[in-house]
């Protein structure tokens, strides 16, 4: 069996270096062709930093599929370089708040370089939106603070599953929704290949 702390490791050097070097080789897709193959429309991609569709490396176009209302508060747990986070803020508006949540300080640097990016510009308005680097499984927030909670895929990447599904509840208000994308298997794997980190992303 994999030892939990050698595959968080794994998985956390992984997506730091999917976001301080999104062009180089990755064990999983990474980047703007990538989000485009999911959904996520060209001319939104164009609206957006380089620097967070550049690092993408979701599973679905959640943001895009989400329902969001104006005025919402989201928190996208496991929100990498941003990208799902900065269209979530567009759609809530001036009068929501978002709130992006992720394990690798390397991709909430990227994210925030990506926020600063956008503030700079007059006619954009991103509302209340910001980052945080911490973990899902031990999220900075009180109970019942958010109407609705993003997963982008990362419960294949963190065997603490229980812990994460537990901080989500925690912190949605009652009535509030959680839209979770990830990958499945339809068959079971050969436990040489379950078994083996270097699988992991395979």
């Amino acid at each position: 069996m994999i030892k939990e702390n050698s595959l968080l490791n794994k998985v956390h050097q992984a997506y730091s270096n999917a976001a301080e070097s999104p062009g180089s080789e990755h064990p999983f897709p990474v980047g703007r062709e990538f989000a485009e193959s999911v959904g996520y429309p060209t001319e939104l991609l164009d609206c957006l930093p380089t620097a967070a569709v550049a690092a993408f490396t979701g599973v679905s176009n959640l943001s895009i599929s989400a329902e969001i209302p104006k005025g919402s508060t989201v928190i996208d747990i496991g929100c990498g370089a941003g990208l799902d986070s900065f269209i979530a803020a567009k759609r809530t508006g001036s009068s929501g708040r978002v709130i992006g949540l992720d394990f690798s300080s390397s991709m909430i640097a990227r994210a925030l370089r990506s926020f600063e990016e956008l503030m700079n510009k007059p006619d954009i308005n991103m509302g209340r939106l910001e980052f945080h680097n911490a973990s899902a499984d031990n999220i900075p927030l009180k109970d019942n603070t958010v109407d609705i909670a993003m997963i982008n895929g990362i419960f294949n990447l963190n065997p603490d599953r229980d812990t994460i599904f537990n901080e989500v509840f925690r912190i949605i208000k009652p009535g509030g929704t959680a839209f979770v994308s990830e990958l499945i298997l339809i068959d079971p794997l050969k436990i040489d290949t379950s078994c083996s980190i270097d699988n992991w992303f395979a």
